[in-house]
């Protein structure tokens, strides 16, 4: 049955990210999507005995801020699930075609069998299949059947929000992007070209605007936490292996019907809103 309420939008947003809350909520007003904020995970949220519970089941060790990234995720997912109703899952430094309307009205009335829908692109190839289906009059849906590269805008639905909430009762956090990608009991799907991408990718994709926010889950100096142990750093390499096992069995289970592909854009469907971009940069807090 068609869903009867508008796909709204759901803005992961910590307190205290001023400047990227009003960037969102200009651009989605003046795309016409309606919004809802909900309240990041901050990094002085989580103790450091639930970090060190948290952080050691993934291929390493988690930063406390994608950590908490993630449990943002999750929550997300559980608002999903409860409310019942597919939602746009945005970033709040994720910029969105000016297509992105009737792309969302199409998901929303005719909605595909799926339990996700991937709008964004972000520089590395995806496990796409090799057919496809008209998503709307600028856009067209192909099967995802791979992708660890963001996860700044995608379309969830209530079931599949389920599935993944089931995955994260049954398995350590990771990196938000990669865990979604590894439930593979996920119906998913990319659009095609992109309807979205982050802020800190413009320039990747030819379009001429900065970014003005600094990263609130990568610092400058991109330093990973080291194993606890040595048992731990094994554990975590151990898992890397696994995980490139199964990641190669499921593309050449799929070779037939799937190909890696770089999901582009149309650079002159991106535009700021009315006002820009903030002129100042927003540095992040704890």
């Amino acid at each position: 049955m068609p869903h009867t309420a508008a796909i709204t939008a759901l803005v992961i947003n910590l307190e205290h990210s001023t400047q990227r809350l009003a960037f969102q909520q200009a651009q989605l007003a003046h795309l016409g999507i309606a919004m809802q904020r909900l309240s990041a995970v901050g990094t002085n949220s989580i103790d450091p005995v639930r970090y060190e519970q948290l952080a050691n089941g993934w291929q390493r060790k988690l930063r406390l801020a994608e950590v908490a990234c993630f449990l943002s995720h999750q929550l997300a997912w559980q608002y999903v699930a409860a409310n019942g109703q597919p939602m746009l899952i945005l970033e709040d430094d994720a910029l969105l075609s000016q297509h992105t309307p009737e792309l969302l009205a199409a998901l929303n009335t005719q909605p595909p069998p799926a339990d996700l829908v991937s709008l964004e692109t972000r520089s590395r190839k995806k496990l796409l299949g090799k057919h496809s289906w008209p998503a709307s009059p600028h856009f067209k849906r192909h099967p995802l059947y791979q992708d660890r590269t963001g996860a700044a805008a995608y379309v969830l639905y209530p079931q599949g929000a389920q599935k993944l909430l089931h995955q994260s009762a049954n398995h350590a956090p990771a990196l938000a992007d990669a865990f979604i990608s590894s439930c593979y009991s996920l119906s998913a799907y990319q659009i095609v070209p992109a309807a979205a991408i982050q802020l800190d990718q413009c320039q990747a994709y030819g379009l001429p605007f900065d970014n003005p926010f600094a990263s609130t889950i990568t610092p400058a100096d991109n330093h990973k936490p080291a194993a606890n142990t040595t048992a731990d750093a094994l554990q975590f390499k151990l898992r890397r292996i696994g995980a490139q096992i199964k990641m190669g069995w499921r593309q050449l289970s799929l070779v037939s019907r799937s190909s890696r592909s770089h999901v582009g854009i149309r650079a002159n469907d991106f535009q700021l809103p009315p006002n820009g971009l903030p002129s100042g940069t927003e540095t992040p807090t704890p």
